[in-house]
């Protein structure tokens, strides 16, 4: 594989910044006598890796004015992301609580983000224009439109101000059960992904909220559900990740693009789970940091899946690992022996 034939540019991405307490040792919460401090959010998590892989990453949100929040900015820059179209305003940051799973025990994730700064967004609140000014691409998630009244036409502002412009527009579905259910996604987000150059998603966001399903058995099906959201919807590229396993621990990972008329499919990737959470995220951040610098569909797709399994070795929402890194791991590179 070869580095990106140019650089990648810059990415602006759009969404809520969460702060992440999880316990330690795999404990239940209700077992927890101290909670670890980090910082997430799908976008977020997004834009760290783009910034990580060399790109330029640019976060868009809206935090509350208080020493939280002025600590996750600092957190951010000091990964590479710029964050001064960052609105101030509201009360609170939303907050999530993890209890890390262990074995045939599933990690569990209970929100606290009701009222969160965000939520209370309304159009008109951010000059986009000026905020996605050389840009070259714009990402956000289908987490963004049900925290509030009115950020679905938040979404459809940024949305629309960025093909105005010319941006390459990139979105993951990324359902969430907590926040909505799928017939209501259903009635949202396929207006918003129409026509959109990239399209991260799972087999059941595309049949349930796209209403997009293959016919076939095996890379098949997944094959045939990507070719129909591209072509039911007029998007460029759509890219998915195919999972399998049973414990928390392990598992397999595999990545899927369509472009073009056809699949490439990433080789299987057998996974060693110490953090699996933002683990789509990277794959989103690095496959977005590949094609925007110019790699092909091929060694894109295997490049963005080796950092989503290489995320599972890391702690916290952040992946960790350059690209140099990134791409030795692609061509074999494994982790048996101690470097001195």
């Amino acid at each position: 594989m070869k580095a990106p034939a140019q650089n990648p540019g810059k990415l602006v991405c759009f969404g809520e910044v969460l702060t992440r307490l999880s316990t330690s040792n795999a404990r239940p919460l209700a077992d927890a006598q101290s909670l670890e401090l980090h910082f997430a959010g799908a976008e977020a998590n997004v834009a760290v890796q783009f910034a990580e892989l060399g790109g330029c990453a640019s976060m868009v949100t809206r935090l509350p004015d208080n020493r939280l929040a002025e600590v996750c900015l600092e957190k951010l820059r000091g990964r590479g992301v710029d964050t001064s179209a960052v609105l101030t305003g509201g009360s609170r940051m939303g907050l999530y609580f993890l209890e890390p799973g262990y074995g045939p025990r599933a990690s569990v994730i209970t929100y606290d983000r009701a009222h969160s700064a965000i939520s209370e967004m309304t159009p008109g609140m951010i000059d986009w224009e000026n905020v996605l000014a050389g840009a070259g691409a714009f990402h956000w998630s289908g987490i963004t439109p049900p925290l509030g009244t009115q950020c679905a036409s938040v979404c459809a502002e940024a949305v629309a101000a960025a093909k105005r412009l010319g941006l390459r527009v990139s979105c993951d579905l990324n359902y969430r059960s907590a926040l909505w259910s799928m017939a209501a996604a259903a009635a949202v987000m396929p207006a918003l992904v129409e026509g959109l150059d990239f399209c991260f998603c799972g087999a059941t966001e595309a049949r349930e909220i796209l209403g997009c399903g293959g016919r076939a058995l095996g890379d098949d099906a997944f094959a045939e559900t990507a070719e129909a959201v591209a072509q039911k919807y007029g998007i460029s590229e759509v890219a998915m990740l195919i999972r399998t396993g049973e414990s928390a621990h392990g598992g397999t990972l595999r990545g899927l693009l369509w472009t073009d008329g056809a699949a490439s499919f990433s080789r299987l990737h057998e996974l060693a789970v110490m953090d699996r959470i933002g683990s789509g995220d990277s794959f989103a951040g690095a496959l977005l940091n590949a094609r925007m610098g110019g790699m092909g569909a091929a060694d894109a797709i295997e490049f963005a899946t080796a950092a989503a399994t290489w995320k599972h070795t890391i702690s916290g929402d952040w992946n960790r690992g350059s690209f140099e890194e990134i791409q030795a791991f692609v061509q074999g590179a494994s982790g048996a022996r101690v470097k001195r």
